[in-house]
């Protein structure tokens, strides 16, 4: 069993992902429908106006290192435009007397399925939107896919085999390609 050390970058950072998920949400994609583009803080306090308290976001970051946040729930391949990111998962953001503060954010996303390694490419793009931040993904998820049963799965606990064929999962991401 192959096992790699907890929290270490298993593929380059910076590196684009492309969206692995079912045919449903990439078909939802609608020209004009992506996520906010956020170049400053001001963008984010008028995208956000309504919050009061502590709200969770879906975001993307996009090819240009700009986030992209939209509704909770809302799917990653949408919120991205159906194309490639340097990041993606949920953001929970709380409005504090300095500005906006990520009390949690991860790289849960079943349609890109990113490793914890984008952590440099959204942590620049948290700092643009004006927002406070941790110093890195607080629930971080690894995305593998099983070669034996093409099945795809979340690695639990840093035990990369496979609950269903007891197959090794491999250490490095590849998800290049959607699943036959």
């Amino acid at each position: 069993m192959t096992t790699p050390a907890r929290g270490a970058a298993v593929s380059p950072p910076g590196r684009p992902y492309g969206y692995v998920g079912p045919p449903e949400p990439r078909q939802a994609v609608v020209a004009g429908t992506e996520g906010e583009m956020i170049r400053r803080a001001a963008a984010l306090d008028a995208w956000t106006a309504g919050q009061d308290g502590e709200e969770t976001f879906t975001f993307v970051v996009g090819p240009d290192g700009l986030p992209r946040p939209a509704p909770r729930r809302s799917e990653h391949v949408v919120c991205a435009g159906g194309g490639e990111l340097l990041g993606a998962g949920e953001v929970t953001l709380r409005r504090t007397g300095g500005g906006r503060r990520a009390d949690e954010a991860s790289n849960q996303s079943t349609g890109y399925r990113p490793d914890p390694d984008p952590w440099p490419a959204v942590a620049p793009a948290l700092d643009r939107a004006g927002v406070a931040r941790p110093g890195g993904f607080t629930h971080p998820l690894v995305f593998r896919r099983r070669e034996r049963c093409r099945e795809n799965d979340v690695v639990r606990e840093g035990v990369f085999v496979c609950v269903f064929c007891d197959a090794d999962i491999p250490a490095a991401w590849n998800l290049g390609s959607p699943p036959s």
